[in-house]
């Protein structure tokens, strides 16, 4: 039997098995942003590395940080291979508005082959696979391909703000060939994509002040700054009708699509019809020269996520506001800075200041964008992988969001990164109802096994 064949039958005969202990896992309300759940948190910290154990995984540890735990394990016994290191969380975001859940999102439930839970798929579920992947091999084989080192935070969907310190401090702990990550998703259904590039983050607020307070507009109107006004010219002066930010210098380091690239998301065949339909709207818009893949996957962006100021109550108020303000975030791109961003966005918003206001300007979370070139042997060999399994062509795509721990990976540890993750985009992570197809997960155990065999092939 070849090593597929091998861990085909272990799966489908461990598949219930296997299933019980992930619901075991997402029973566990291990929500990182309210700090009722702290104790939940620590709970899952110590069910991995329990898990880890009854791997007989070692140096297994939970490291307290600022804030939440970091989990280690490794096994390191794998001579003359290659070395891969795989992240990803234990914690989930909340479930509000709970009344919009068809079922208890702490209590797993299976409908039509899809696993309800929140986690299930962001991203418990597929962190769940590494680990049974890691005793199929054991079972099947007696032993791994390559070695392994474990690293799972608490702290991804609160930005992770104490794991770059950690992963600083422990850089020869986690040296390793390769950062494997699984926590995104496939093209489509029954589509496997490696994800090879993701956008940065950064963003800022805006807050315009007009006059010590909010003013008649009978007696001051014509005569005195309206701040909703004045930041609205400020917010106007960001773009221009075609989408293309009008930031001076925010262009200038963006790294180029390849041709290579290019051609490679034209042959994809997406269809930007089906995007008007899912999100009903007539028109697409964006810079022009680009595709809706190139806009949205390895374009920078700056878009206003609020606006917020003056009367907004049932009927009218004559009143000019003495406040307003907005907040934006721009999306950044392989060579672009969050920092040098910020910078310019402020510069900008200096030179655009209308009179008759002052403008404080206030900084957000930042994150740096990621790209592993998608021709990297390790690239090529989860598209491979996944090929094996799927039976269908591997697609190699950016992420239009962002993961900021990914840019600080490849920044303090200067690793290629590769993203094989196993959720869709219709499974409601972040949102009531969160599922995992389980046709998926199925597919997703073989894949990430068939991925360490041909790690192994290509020897250091």
């Amino acid at each position: 039997m070849t090593n597929l064949q091998q861990l085909d039958a272990y799966f489908a005969e461990h598949r219930e098995e296997h299933l019980n202990e992930l619901k075991e896992f997402l029973r566990i309300p291990s929500i990182s942003s309210l700090s009722e759940h702290k104790g939940d948190i620590q709970n899952a910290a110590q069910w991995l590395a329990n898990a880890f154990d009854k791997l007989n995984l070692e140096n297994i540890s939970i490291t307290q940080t600022a804030g939440h735990p970091v989990v280690y394990a490794d096994w390191l016994h794998a001579e003359g291979k290659p070395t891969i290191l795989f992240y990803g969380h234990y914690d989930v975001q909340p479930v509000d508005p709970l009344n919009l859940w068809d079922s208890n999102p702490f209590d797993p439930t299976i409908r039509d082959n899809k696993l309800f839970a929140r986690g299930a798929s962001d991203d418990k579920g597929q962190v769940f696979m590494h680990l049974k992947m890691i005793e199929a091999l054991f079972a099947t084989t007696g032993t791994l391909p390559v070695n392994v080192k474990f690293i799972y935070e608490g702290e991804e969907e609160i930005g992770s703000p104490n794991l770059p310190a950690f992963v600083e401090e422990h850089k020869e702990k986690l040296a390793a060939d390769l950062i494997l990550i699984s926590d995104t998703g496939l093209y489509g259904p029954g589509k496997p994509a490696v994800c090879y590039g993701l956008r940065g983050l950064t963003g800022i607020q805006i807050d315009v002040r007009g006059a010590k307070g909010d003013l008649h507009s009978g007696l001051y109107g014509g005569g005195v700054q309206n701040a909703i006004h004045a930041l609205a010219e400020i917010l106007t002066s960001f773009r221009d009708e075609h989408g293309t930010i009008q930031v001076e210098g925010f262009y200038d380091k963006v790294l180029p699509l390849t041709e290579e690239e290019r051609e490679a998301y034209r042959a994809l065949g997406f269809d930007e019809e089906s995007v008007k339909d899912e999100v009903g709207v007539k028109e697409l818009f964006g810079e022009a020269g680009y595709s809706y893949l190139e806009r949205t996957w390895a374009r920078p962006t700056l878009e206003v996520n609020g606006v917020f100021g003056g009367f907004s109550g049932e009927g009218i108020k004559t009143v000019l506001p003495a406040e307003a303000g907005a907040k934006i975030t721009c999306r950044l791109v392989p060579n672009q800075e969050p920092e040098e961003i910020v910078a310019l966005l402020k510069a900008h918003v200096e030179k655009h200041k209308p009179t008759g206001v002052e403008v404080a300007i206030s900084e957000f979370d930042k994150g740096r964008p990621f790209l592993t070139p998608f021709d990297h042997p390790f690239i090529q060999a989860a598209g491979r992988s996944y090929e094996k399994v799927y039976n269908v062509t591997t697609a190699y795509t950016r992420g239009g969001g962002s993961i900021p721990i990914v840019a600080a990976f490849d920044e303090i540890l200067e690793l290629p990164v590769v993203l094989m993750g196993f959720g869709l985009s219709s499974e409601n992570f972040h949102a009531p109802n969160e599922h995992f197809h389980l046709e998926n997960f199925d597919k997703g155990l073989r894949v990430l096994s068939d991925y360490l065999f041909e790690v192994a092939a290509l020897q250091k």
